[in-house]
């Protein structure tokens, strides 16, 4: 009977160190899965700092073409003559930059994106043959090329 106590209190000891083995690797689990979370977490915030960067970027760029337009329109202005079919044609072309500029100044992309949608939601069916016009022109475009 004393081999089979030294035998169970072996076992006790043997089932005691297990469960500090697994109890550690829980813990280490525990620790890798907080960790990746604190990465995952920081990864996250920084793709959407870069989006945001690139969005106020993008956004300062539309501006600035606005801007652009504004100034070439002047520029047409200046420098073409104001009279005759030419002038005529100057000044058309002169106020369709400097109306575009001053939309693109004021509005931005999301403006745009705006404005755009609620023409789609206005016109649905013609939206929906645009689409479908621009989607043959890409498909031509492409099987063109590839020949």
């Amino acid at each position: 009977m004393a081999g089979t106590t030294n035998f169970q209190k072996g076992q006790t000891g043997t089932e005691h160190r297990g469960a500090d083995v697994m109890e550690k690797a829980k813990d280490a689990g525990t620790s890798a899965m907080d960790r990746a979370k604190d990465i995952a977490g920081t990864a996250a915030d920084k793709a959407k700092d870069a989006a945001s960067t690139v969005g106020r970027s993008a956004e300062d760029a539309t501006h600035a073409v606005g801007r652009g337009m504004e100034s070439l329109a002047d520029t047409v202005r200046q420098n073409l003559p104001r009279e005759g079919v030419i002038g005529s044609a100057a000044s058309t072309v002169a106020s369709s930059l400097e109306t575009g500029g001053r939309y693109l100044e004021k509005e931005g992309l999301q403006g745009m994106a705006d404005d755009l949608t609620g023409l789609i939601r206005r016109n649905p069916i013609p939206a929906l043959f645009v689409g479908i016009g621009l989607g043959f022109l890409l498909a031509r475009l492409t099987t063109s090329s590839r020949s």
